[in-house]
């Protein structure tokens, strides 16, 4: 299993227990999976502090602020990416900041 697995499945055994160097690692790991899976530059993810990663098929942008962007934290990203939140409980808790018309992830989370 290489560290982005591990640290997820770590990450999933006990959110709590996770120290910040797993909890970056599985965060990376799973933006990493998420524009492999689903390739493209419409949308950019961002999970500060540990990274973003563009991804979904359709227009991409070159400069500037992009028109689509997701931004959560840690936590909830790896709840999205796992299945232990939905989409939509996320968005109405004000735990996901989305713009942009293709920025609903609901149709790409969890991984699984």
């Amino acid at each position: 299993m290489d560290s982005g697995a591990a640290a997820l499945e770590s990450w999933s055994t006990d959110p709590e227990a996770t120290g910040r160097s797993e909890l970056a690692t599985a965060v990376r790991y799973t933006l990493e999976e998420l524009a492999t899976r689903h390739p493209g530059r419409s949308v950019e993810v961002r999970v500060p502090p540990f990274g973003a990663a563009q991804a979904i098929a359709g227009p991409t942008h070159t400069r500037g602020t992009p028109p689509n962007v997701v931004e959560t934290d840690a936590q909830t990203w790896l709840a999205l990416c796992t299945g232990r939140l939905d989409w939509a409980t996320a968005r109405a808790a004000g735990a996901v900041r989305e713009s942009g018309i293709r920025a609903d992830l609901s149709e790409v989370l969890p991984l699984g």
